[in-house]
This record gives structure tokens, C-alpha cells and sequence, in this order.
């Protein structure tokens, strides 16, 4: 992999990348030796492309904010890995088609009813669990996860917990938070952005409590 933090190589190895390509290889080149305005750059180019390309994935409109986030924190936490022998472009395309599909595996498995019976070609089929209810320290473990992260919220700065709490726990739009709070709607995507990576960082510290 190219070190495409040097600055005395070429900006780009691929032969006749586009302006944009060339500027994005830069970019991603000053955010990794810790230009965050260039980490926003990105942002601001990309975010309504990844939007449109997750909307067409999915059905639920009040989603797809929520996953464009999710995509730029997963992408700046592995840009390290990004190899500029291709565009930044369809690297980040890539993440966000990758994390799309695992959020509709997982409602998916949400939605799946062990009460219904499956049709099979040899017909209707009783999914039967084991009764764990007294073998299990799952509720417990819940219970844990969820205090973790309730104090994990109450630790942010309050601009970053009060939009998190508007989000998650009242379950507010993008648009209704800015209203509420009397806030551009970039401030309050940058705003649920910050408070998403500050929340990652507490957690993943805490990994081994969940």
C-alpha cells in the first residue's frame, strides 16, 4: 500500500484519475495527518450521493440519515486501509453498500417470528427454542449494556447528549431536532456525527463488559 501520507509521491498512482479523484486522494491524505476540515470536506462532497445510493436500498426514509453517519464513522476509522490504487470513491460506495446490507440482515433476523411456522417444500415447520429462563444471565447482561450506555451519554457535552437523546430516545427527526433546538440541520448532522464517534471511543473501551 502506497504511503499516500507522503507528500513527495504522486497524489494518486491510477492513470487518468478524474480532477475529483485526484482531490479526494488529497484530502484523505490531509485528514490522515490530522486535517479535520478536510475529513468535513469529504463529508459535505459525499454525504447526499451516499444518501441517494442508501435510499435505494432501503425502504424507511428516517433510516438512511442514521446510515450515512454510520457509514463516514465506519470509513474514517478504517481510512488507514484505504489504498488509493482505486478511487475513494468506490471504497466509500463499497462501505456503504456493505453496511446497508448488514443493517437489513440484522432487521431481518429482528423481524423473524420464532411464534410463525416456516413453509418448507414438506410443509409447515414449529421453530422450538430450549427453555434457558433459569439457565441464563442474558436479561442480566442486557440490563449492564444498557446502564453502560445510558452513563456513556450522560458523559458527553451537552450540545452532543441533547441531540443524541433527541434522536435515539425520543426518536425526533433530523429536521424536528433543528427546529426544536433552533439549529441549521448541518449543525445538528455534524452535531449527532461528533457525539457518535465520541460514543464509539467510551464504548469500545468498555468492549468487554458487553
Amino acid at each position: 500500500m502506497q504511503d499516500i501520507s507522503d507528500t513527495s509521491q504522486p497524489t494518486s498512482p491510477r492513470e487518468n484519475a478524474s480532477a475529483s479523484s485526484i482531490e479526494d486522494d488529497k484530502l484523505v491524505a490531509e485528514a490522515l495527518r490530522g486535517r479535520e476540515d478536510s475529513y468535513k470536506k469529504l463529508v459535505d462532497k459525499y454525504d447526499r450521493p451516499i444518501y441517494f445510493h442508501i435510499r435505494k436500498m432501503i425502504k424507511e426514509v428516517e433510516m438512511v440519515e442514521d446510515l450515512v453517519q454510520e457509514v463516514f464513522i465506519k470509513a474514517f476509522k478504517n481510512l488507514q486501509s484505504y489504498s488509493n490504487e482505486y478511487a475513494f470513491s468506490t471504497w466509500l460506495y463499497r462501505i456503504a453498500t456493505n453496511h446497508t446490507i448488514d443493517y437489513l440482515r440484522k432487521k431481518k433476523l429482528q423481524t423473524f417470528s420464532i411464534n410463525d411456522p416456516i413453509k418448507t417444500k414438506d410443509g409447515e415447520m414449529e421453530v422450538q427454542l430450549p427453555d434457558n429462563t433459569y439457565a441464563t444471565d442474558a436479561p442480566m447482561i442486557k440490563n449492564q449494556r444498557k446502564v453502560i450506555v445510558q452513563n456513556a451519554i450522560a458523559d458527553l457535552p451537552e450540545k452532543y447528549r441533547k441531540v443524541i437523546q433527541m434522536r435515539h430516545m425520543e426518536e425526533l427527526s433530523y429536521d424536528e431536532i433543528a427546529v426544536e433546538l433552533d439549529l441549521p440541520l448541518g449543525t445538528v448532522k455534524a452535531h449527532i456525527f461528533r457525539a457518535r464517534e465520541l460514543l464509539y471511543k467510551a464504548l469500545i473501551d468498555k468492549k468487554d463488559r458487553f
